[in-house]
């Protein structure tokens, strides 16, 4: 049977070279397995037979079995023709009309056969009409065993040249009726049959031809869980191996350091969250294996405090420690809240960006190679080659989505063994998501905010409203309060919106003579944007205009109002990032959301969404199911793509966990991926990594 599906797709009665060509270049169908594996989206119920005199002009698809009485043509001008056939069940008369092929209706079809009509009924001039219906013959086809007709997607191209849905149906038709002996399973019934699932010969027949909906539920599900399955078993397997091959230095105690700090310079008592979470690292560095756990947690739940104590361990047994942002604006940041933090403490902090340069460069280069620059705190610049650590135990990679994989694999080659792995996200991540996206890391939630944090309000304004927004912005001010001002430049090659940036900055310094505004966006020089964004930090300006470029790793405490403008043209993620700028101070702080009046249905959702909660978590499954995971943040970078023919991440949550629990048990029995009991799914895995799938994990 493997056989009969890797054959080219042309060699499939109803090809050919031309139409093979399109199947090809337009949805990558090479072989009679693609075509199987190409799912359809909907389903129309074919089961019952209606009347004409039944049919009403609000009802979904119908069929009907007549005659046509008589045709009749309508010149539409030059080369066009509508021809209409006047259709009879002996109930009553309908139309039947064509504008798209009409020449080759009036020489396909014949008055006096009977046919079964398929298609959308409408009124027009008080008569039941069906626009470019399906046709066949009643003799040709068994209409007690018709079912759920599938319908595929195509594009205009494919359409253009009549490969249309049931032009697709047809072909598909051609193949199950080819495939006389079962399609050769993947998953062993040990674990199908536990789980109530059926075997795949019926699963992919079923899933393009169903009998009813309760068969067709029942192919979906199986062929869901195989898909996702085999992406975790993949997952698993890499992990599994990751931990194997590489032996994790042992952090055998906590000592001085970081008992002194937990005593003397802890500046507020660990959530119970922050607590549980330094447990588990904990365990993890003392276990001798290496440890690679992905820490989430929302904007201001305190992921920072739980690294730097992370990283006191490591310093405790002998080691240093890195922490890598994204930017030089965050990791900066991270300096001054690290510096703090360990105030009067003998711990040597450094930092490592392209602006440290000359000698203090190589004051940090050679503290590095002796040992005395305990934590280091840099861009990626903490990656290059001329860097080398006396002894890195962990590094702390922070907003992880901004780094590809080939830049974080080079950081486990700073020491013999690779260093202890902790990945800090403030952008929450759905479960589901996570186990697909960092699948190979264990996870660790902050779901608590520390105590004195005032839930940052969220309200919606219509832009006709602008006049009092501007007049809260004031008080705001008046009270020492700073604020940002967001404008939408999406992406920094829009000069439309580069242009509404530069003349809503010169509007607003008209708006607010009284005050000194900052302008921040991607296309400055970083020389210049560094020193607008100090000035708004150290206080000098009161009000930060700018992009998204603010919107990961801005902390200015005093800063308690956000707002957003045309935040239609906003995801949900982004615009609960651009949201934790403000409310890290004591201060009550607000996010205004400002939107003309046309929004779309979806856009509402969000809007209202952002106004109902400030939980991540929340907002991040709602982002989900809006949009799907090819589109959320940080998903194309990550290494892991979601070629999933039929599988769901937003919907299909419950299968994904049940995926991941098989796979877990086929891991945990054969960790060599050696026994024959298995030898089924490590022969589907290898077949699965040759084909055009994106297979990577993340490291």
């Amino acid at each position: 049977m493997t056989d009969i599906l890797s054959q080219d797709i042309k060699y499939l009665p109803g090809v050919g070279p031309a139409r093979q060509k399109m199947l090809s270049t337009e949805l990558g169908i090479l072989s009679f397995g693609d075509l199987l594996e190409y799912f359809p989206y909907k389903y129309v119920d074919r089961s019952k037979i209606y009347t004409v005199h039944e049919l009403t002009g609000d009802m979904p698809y119908v069929q009907v079995v007549g005659r046509i009485l008589s045709f009749e043509k309508f010149e539409m001008g030059p080369h066009k023709l509508r021809v209409v056939a006047h259709f009879s069940d002996g109930t009553g008369v309908m139309d039947l009309v064509w504008f798209n092929y009409a020449k080759s209706a009036l020489t396909k079809y014949h008055i006096g056969t009977e046919y079964v009509v398929f298609g959308k009924p409408a009124v027009f001039n008080n008569r039941i009409q069906v626009v470019h219906p399906d046709l066949d013959e009643v003799s040709k086809v068994d209409t007690s065993a018709m079912g759920m007709q599938p319908y595929y997607n195509t594009t205009e191209k494919m359409k253009k040249n009549g490969l249309t849905s049931r032009a697709i149906e047809r072909l598909t038709k051609t193949l199950v009726e080819t495939l006389k002996s079962p399609i050769r399973e993947t998953i062993p019934d040990f674990i199908l049959a536990p789980r109530h699932l059926m075997g795949r010969d019926e699963a992919l027949r079923a899933v393009h031809y169903p009998r009813d909906s309760k068969q067709l539920e029942r192919a979906r599900v199986r062929l869901k869980f195989e898909e996702l399955f085999f992406v975790q078993l993949n997952i698993l397997r890499y992990a599994s191996d990751q931990r194997r091959k590489y032996r994790g230095y042992v952090f055998a105690h906590v000592g001085d350091i970081f008992n002194s700090f937990y005593q003397n310079n802890l500046p507020f008592a660990l959530t119970e969250a922050q607590k549980r979470v330094v447990r588990e690292i904990r365990k993890d560095v003392g276990s001798g294996r290496q440890m690679n756990r992905l820490l989430q947690g929302d904007v201001g739940s305190g992921k920072t405090l739980v690294a730097l104590m992370s990283m006191l361990i490591a310093l405790d047994n002998g080691f240093q420690a890195c922490i890598m942002a994204p930017t030089e604006i965050l990791a900066e940041q991270h300096l001054t809240t690290i510096r703090e933090f360990l105030r009067d403490m003998p711990v040597r902090v450094e930092l490592l960006t392209g602006i440290v340069k000359g000698k203090r460069r190589q004051q940090v280069l050679d503290g590095l190679q002796d040992g005395s620059v305990q934590i280091l705190v840099g861009t990626h610049a903490v990656i290059e080659d001329t860097v080398v650590f006396r002894n890195l135990g962990l590094v702390v990679v922070d907003e992880q989505h901004r780094f590809g994989v080939a830049q974080r694999a080079k950081l486990w080659h700073k020491n013999q063994n690779p260093p202890h792995v902790l990945v800090m996200t403030a952008t929450p991540i759905p479960r589901t998501l996570a186990m697909t996206l960092y699948g190979d890391l264990d996870v660790s939630v902050i779901d608590e905010l520390p105590p004195g944090r005032k839930p940052v309000v969220t309200t919606h304004v219509f832009d006709n409203r602008m006049t009092s927004l501007y007049d809260g912005i004031r008080r705001q001010i008046h009270e020492g309060r700073q604020v940002y001002i967001v404008f939408p430049l999406i992406e920094e090659s829009e000069k439309s919106d580069l242009k509404n940036l530069e003349q809503g900055f010169d509007a607003l310094k008209q708006v607010f003579p009284e005050f000194r505004l900052s302008k921040v966006h991607g296309k400055m020089k970083p020389a210049d944007k560094e020193t607008e964004m100090q000035k708004f930090v150290s206080g000098q300006t009161q009000i930060l205009v700018a992009t998204t470029v603010i919107e990961v790793g801005v902390n200015v405490p005093n800063a308690s109002v956000m707002v957003i403008l045309d935040a239609q043209r906003f995801g949900l993620s982004q615009l609960h990032q651009l949201r934790g700028r403000v409310g890290r101070g004591a201060d009550q702080s607000y996010c205004i959301l400002v939107t003309n009046f046309k929004l779309a249905e979806e856009t509402r959702k969000r809007i209202d969404i952002m106004c109902d909660t400030n939980d991540g978590f929340r907002i991040a499954e709602a982002d989900l199911k809006l949009r799907g995971p090819g589109d959320l943040e940080g998903t194309q970078q990550s290494g892991m793509a979601f070629d999933l023919k039929i599988a769901d991440i937003a919907r299909d949550g419950q299968l994904v966990q049940m995926a991941r629990e098989e796979a877990q048990k086929v891991i945990d029995d054969d960790p060599d991926c050696a026994s024959e009991k298995y030898l089924m799914l490590w022969n589907r895995l290898k077949a699965l990594k040759k084909t055009n799938i994106n297979w990577g994990a993340i490291s």
